[in-house]
């Protein structure tokens, strides 16, 4: 038995061996949600760690899967399909990331956040935007960055020049040209490194 564990170890080290048809794409990502994100030429689909095609070479850009989907641009449109293939968002987007809490960042233009189902549940009416950490987004809204929560309320005014996401209860900020370091009440912490 522990032989035959080393046979299939060494065996699947060897170079050729093991993943063999990843040799005929251009780039193949890591394997997120049973599937890795391929592509060759122009094109991108998805396969699965066996390397069978699971979803065909047809998009223009993709990006890798994140909570079970995956935005796809086909036509200079944006949407989201499920590890099928099936799209579950049309492609009706100037723009899109990856959902992040339950919550996608669309564009049409101006940008907002749908939920999985492609319903809006914030309004695409800011001028950039980052994803959701630890329940809050960073949005830009006439020049400034701010704070908003999960149902869209301000909880962090717009008066940074730029805003990051939170990690660990604070973010980094910049105010007045310098870098500081806040809490989630949008409190001062401490000058940033």
């Amino acid at each position: 038995m522990k032989y035959n564990l080393l046979i299939a170890a060494i065996m699947m080290a060897l170079p050729g061996f093991g993943q063999a048809w990843t040799k005929q794409y251009d780039h193949v990502d890591d394997c997120i949600c049973g599937l890795s994100l391929v592509g060759k030429g122009e094109k991108h689909g998805f396969v699965n760690k066996e390397g069978k095609l699971i979803v065909p070479l047809i998009y223009d850009e993709a990006m890798s899967f994140s909570e079970g989907m995956a935005a796809v641009k086909q036509d200079g449109k944006w949407g989201f399909l499920d590890s099928t293939g099936k799209i579950l968002v049309p492609l009706k987007y100037s723009d899109a990331m990856s959902f992040h809490d339950q919550l996608a960042i669309v564009s049409d233009g101006n940008y907002g956040f749908i939920d999985k189902t492609g319903n809006v549940v914030i309004p695409l009416v800011y001028e950039n935007a980052t994803k959701f950490s630890e329940g809050l987004a960073a949005v830009n809204k006439k020049g400034q960055w701010g704070y908003i929560d999960r149902t869209g309320k301000e909880t962090i005014a717009f008066r940074y020049g730029f805003a990051g996401t939170f990690t660990d209860g604070t973010a980094k900020v910049m105010k007045d040209s310098k870098w500081i370091v806040i809490d989630k009440n949008g409190k001062k912490v401490s000058d940033a490194e």
